[in-house]
């Protein structure tokens, strides 16, 4: 023995500076900053599109101008998620009114995306769809319960909006809704379906995309039996560990490369 190696020596470990991991990138002016921002939207579009969550011309992403805080990039109005492209966004004023683009918005949902973004400023991107999952959950007046890692990250950080009293399609319902959800993440709009919001579109997505997969979990559990909640303290323990912007911003990232690589036309 005296030392001699049994067998091959293994290779040394690369240091960790040498490996990549994605990270929100830094912009170096605002062009760069709103030309982002439209790439990841159009693609947040057409994932969603895939997803199946549009319902006719229901469902919409905004995401905040970089320069003009109290304007936003949104989807067109009548155009299938899954053909929006970058060229294809629309910029408009918190009044719901056209300052850039081809095409009309939807006042209705406008108008509650605006009141959400005016109640808090650190918000991004707003993302809401009338999904099929987070559409029955909000049917039964629920919210997410404590159950899997996944819903651990909306536990005490989303709310219910106890109401429905029609198409929203004044300013006082759009604020009821920002004020429902308060600095939360997340909220389910009794009789309607889902609304995320995040620091980014990319957290925003997330969101949205994992609130709605809790929902069928919750859904199918409950119609199967009868769910094991988690305790409080491991429940919140998993929401600081996962339920942060920066960590939805990372677990998007593999449906952004996926969706960019194989449609880049959205980039169009």
């Amino acid at each position: 023995m005296h030392g001699t190696p049994l067998g091959p020596i293994p290779p040394s470990p690369l240091p960790n500076d040498q490996l990549q991991f994605a990270m929100p990138p830094m912009h170096e002016s605002v062009e760069d900053e709103r030309r982002h921002r439209k790439e990841r939207l159009a693609g947040a579009l057409r994932i969603f599109g895939r997803l199946g969550f549009e319902d006719g011309v229901s469902g919409h992403i905004t995401a905040r101008d970089p320069e003009f805080s109290d304007c936003f990039w949104v989807n067109p109005f009548g155009m299938p998620f899954k053909h929006v492209t970058v060229s294809d966004l629309v910029l408009a004023n918190s009044e719901g009114q056209v300052i850039e683009g081809r095409y009309h918005v939807n006042q209705a949902a406008f108008t509650v995306h605006s009141q959400v973004h005016a109640a808090r400023p650190d918000v991004v991107a707003v993302a809401h769809c009338h999904s099929v999952h987070g559409r029955a959950l909000a049917a039964l007046g629920e919210l997410l319960d404590p159950i899997t890692q996944e819903s651990c990250a909306f536990y005490e950080d989303h709310a219910l909006y106890d109401a429905y009293s029609g198409v929203a399609v004044d300013a006082l319902e759009g604020r009821r809704i920002a004020a429902a959800l308060g600095s939360r993440k997340a909220l389910v709009l009794r009789n309607h379906g889902l609304l995320t919001v995040g620091d980014s579109v990319d957290a925003a997505a997330w969101w949205f995309l994992s609130m709605e997969r809790s929902c069928q979990v919750q859904l199918t559990a409950k119609a199967a039996g009868r769910p094991v909640l988690i305790e409080h303290r491991p429940a919140v323990a998993t929401r600081e560990q996962s339920g942060g912007d920066l960590v939805a911003w990372i677990n998007y990232q593999p449906l952004w490369q996926d969706v960019s690589r194989s449609e880049p036309d959205l980039l169009s």
